[in-house]
């Protein structure tokens, strides 16, 4: 595999709907760096289990990996309850996450030229996808603000479900991507900890911003 020398590479590892997500692309924004939700790339492949269920096979996912864009990972389909649980079985699979694992390490190591780096988040990232990373966060907040998030995330997308059934399934998500046997969530001893339960995004942004120019500016 080809790595780009000299790039920033940030690391993130969160929970479901922390906020994690929202301060990459900010993080990513400001020192361009190239993004990459890394769950979203489960959460593509759960919606076309469910879309293709007859299809759906190892060689099925292979070919949909090698064809995948980045921006292909925008539609809003994927933020669907049924795909997010879905996706939190899939990401069980070893041989899905090895296919998934090459896809994650090119862009993290390769961004294209036109960024100074990268930026990916997800739940292994620090330790088993970026573990050399110069910068390692892991995002959290407590569960009830965590729902609220993203009950409010999936009004706005007009879907018709309640707090108490988005509550149920985060913890349902907290629970395996936890406990899964292979590369669960964990916050690493080189990562920083930030609880954004109480902090607006520009609070959690900039807390983010302090460490990463203290050091970039060395």
């Amino acid at each position: 595999m080809i790595k780009r020398k000299n790039i920033i590479k940030v690391a993130i590892d969160s929970p479901a709907a922390a906020g994690a997500g929202t301060l990459a692309k900010t993080i990513s924004k400001h020192y361009n760096l190239f993004y990459l939700d890394t769950g979203k790339i489960y959460r593509m492949i759960a919606y076309l289990k469910i879309k293709f269920p007859k299809k759906f096979s190892q060689k099925f996912i292979k070919t949909k990996i090698k064809s995948l864009k980045v921006t292909d990972l925008s539609n809003k389909t994927l933020l669907t309850d049924e795909v997010g649980t879905e996706a939190s079985i899939i990401s069980k699979v070893k041989s899905t996450r090895k296919l998934v694992h090459s896809f994650q390490l090119n862009f993290a190591y390769n961004p294209p030229k036109k960024f100074k780096g990268s930026c990916l988040d997800g739940r292994d990232i620090t330790y088993n996808i970026v573990p050399d990373a110069e910068f390692k966060f892991f995002i959290t907040a407590n569960v009830k603000t965590r729902a609220q998030r993203r009950y409010k995330e999936l009004k706005r997308l007009n879907k018709k479900i309640s707090y108490n059934e988005v509550l149920k399934s985060i913890k349902k998500r907290d629970k395996s991507d936890y406990n899964r046997k292979i590369s669960p969530l964990k916050k690493t001893k080189d990562s920083v900890l930030i609880n954004t339960t109480n902090l607006s995004k520009r609070a959690c942004f900039l807390k983010i911003k302090k460490i990463i120019d203290r050091k970039i500016n060395i």
